[in-house]
């Protein structure tokens, strides 16, 4: 769930229900002493037989948390929205009575589509009360449900992203590396000594709770989290590409996953580029697989081999040979006064950093422009299939719709690639498939490809027709789609702008626009 305040996602089952509750949503009022005894000549029933004891309606009591519905609108000020992830929008909140400012995320009841969702959400909920109290994880403060939404209050993290952070500060060094990398790993060993499997451990879902300079880094997003005990195999494909073990690619495979994925988390934070790259998704599954790691190129003859050696022993193929989280933190160049050292690392790698960081928001809205401008010949069988998926004419594909329509059309998926296709596909979360949606996740890559579409969508950027996209035109197309603030603009030129003259010509944008850019769907689904 991307993810903003980097605000928790969803999450995984487990044994234990410790949850909040308010008094208010409690209370039950105590009937009076002559509601309790009906008058002697109303009582028509056998001297013998009491009356019947008269209790207030029950409370409609949720489907996912368990308790009386409660909206969180009665005890907080709902804010701005600080992000939206896979499964929910999470947003700014004030409580009413402190003025104290919490982060909010909010998961839509429509997008809980069975009973799997409902118990994801329910351990998400189980597994934050569980881990409370650790200085690295992200706090939950109360857990509320209406009839539209389950609402997650959490501590803000008002100091932004782990790589933002290093980003801004524009130098840093393998000492403050392994001071990162010995928070990350101190929350997977409190994890996994407190039977919980992260699952989904990535850059993203790191925040730092405040701007200061020593502020502690957060663990968010426990919404692929699973309890477990040891000797567990799990076969889900869960995660998200770059930071995926070989052995949950098998689909057999433990919490030894969560240190392979913290080692890739360490690599980029010495390389500024992840350890297994790839064009598509599949490509860089390939290279986990294969498990080469370079530390041929820059920056790496410049690292210690301390720091190579710890790399190394995270990112082992074999599970069981890989480091446990103990063993990392008491590895010589991770340790406090370890032989990390505080020379500065190389300025190319922020710089590669960035680049990685930005992933390509301007793709994603070029692909929209490109669905919006393709002739009716060409998407006339896409229109089709859409119409034919609508069964209501309302415009818009539901889940179920799209469900019943693909094997009509002679589609065979399983339930969880067409729950992967819909997530993909809705844009906007809102929980459903509006028409350029539809065509913008169904248009085959050749088109996309084709110069005469490329250059439409570049045109679309390019307002006065100069040849170039300037940082003016580039905030305006993009504030259409709320993605238009100064930081996603200038990662966007920083990773497009290989010319560095501060404007993307039109050979920037088609070669941005023929790389790939994978991003594994994250998929919650048991098999």
């Amino acid at each position: 769930m991307g993810n903003c305040n980097g605000v928790p996602a969803t999450a995984n089952g487990g044994t234990t229900t410790t949850t909040t509750t308010s008094n208010s949503a409690t209370s039950t009022e105590q009937p009076t002493p002559h509601q309790q005894t009906p008058p002697k000549t109303l009582n028509i029933l056998p001297a013998s037989s009491p009356p019947p004891p008269r209790h207030p309606p029950p409370a409609t009591v949720g489907r996912v948390l368990g308790r009386p519905l409660e909206d969180v609108r009665d005890t907080y000020t709902i804010g701005r929205e600080l992000g939206r992830g896979q499964f929910g929008v999470t947003y700014l909140v004030t409580h009413k009575t402190t003025r104290q400012q919490f982060a909010c995320k909010s998961i839509a009841m429509r997008k809980l589509i069975n009973k799997d969702d409902i118990e994801d959400v329910r351990r998400e909920v189980q597994i934050m009360h569980h881990l409370t109290g650790h200085r690295n994880i992200v706090e939950l403060k109360g857990a509320y449900e209406d009839r539209h939404s389950v609402n997650l209050i959490m501590e803000l993290c008002a100091g932004g992203e782990l790589f933002d952070r290093i980003i801004a500060k524009g130098h840093y060094s393998e000492r403050a590396a392994a001071n990162l990398c010995r928070q990350i790993v101190t929350v997977v060993h409190n994890c996994h000594t407190m039977g919980v499997f992260h699952r989904d451990l990535k850059p993203e879902n790191f925040l730092l709770l405040s701007t200061d300079e020593d502020s502690p880094l957060k663990a968010t997003d426990f919404g692929l989290s699973v309890f477990f005990k040891p000797g567990d195999v799990f076969r889900d494909l869960v995660g998200s590409a770059y930071y995926v073990a070989p052995e949950v690619l098998r689909r057999h495979y433990g919490a030894e996953a969560d240190i392979w994925s913290a080692g890739v988390i360490l690599y980029i934070l010495l390389s500024g580029v992840p350890p297994f790259w790839g064009e598509t998704e599949q490509n860089i599954f390939d290279s986990v697989l294969r498990g080469n790691l370079d530390f041929v190129s820059d920056p790496w003859p410049s690292i210690s081999s301390s720091a190579k050696d710890l790399v190394k022993k995270m990112l082992q193929s074999d599970p069981k040979a890989r480091l446990t989280a103990v063993e990392v933190l008491n590895h010589p160049w991770m340790r406090e006064d370890g032989d990390a050292s505080d020379k500065p690392i190389d300025i190319a790698v922020l710089s590669r950093m960035k680049q990685f960081r930005a992933m390509n928001k301007l793709k994603k809205v070029a692909l929209k422009v490109i669905a919006e401008n393709l002739s009716e010949e060409e998407i006339i069988g896409l229109k089709e299939m859409f119409k034919s998926m609508d069964t209501d004419n309302s415009g818009t594909i539901t889940y179920e719709e799209l469900k019943a329509g693909l094997p009509k059309l002679g589609t065979k998926l399983s339930e969880t690639e067409v729950r992967q296709l819909m997530e993909a596909a809705d844009v906007d979360g809102n929980g459903t498939i509006d028409y350029i949606e539809f065509i913008s996740a169904t248009m085959h890559l050749n088109r996309v490809e084709r110069e005469d579409h490329l250059y439409k969508a570049f045109e679309y950027f390019d307002k006065d027709n100069s040849g170039y996209i300037t940082v003016e035109e580039l905030e305006h197309a993009l504030k259409k789609y709320n993605m238009g603030d100064e930081k996603t603009i200038k990662e966007i030129i920083a990773e497009v702008d290989t010319d560095n003259d501060g404007r993307i010509n039109y050979d920037e944008f088609a070669a941005m626009m023929r790389k790939g850019n994978p991003e594994m769907v994250t998929n919650r689904r048991r098999k």
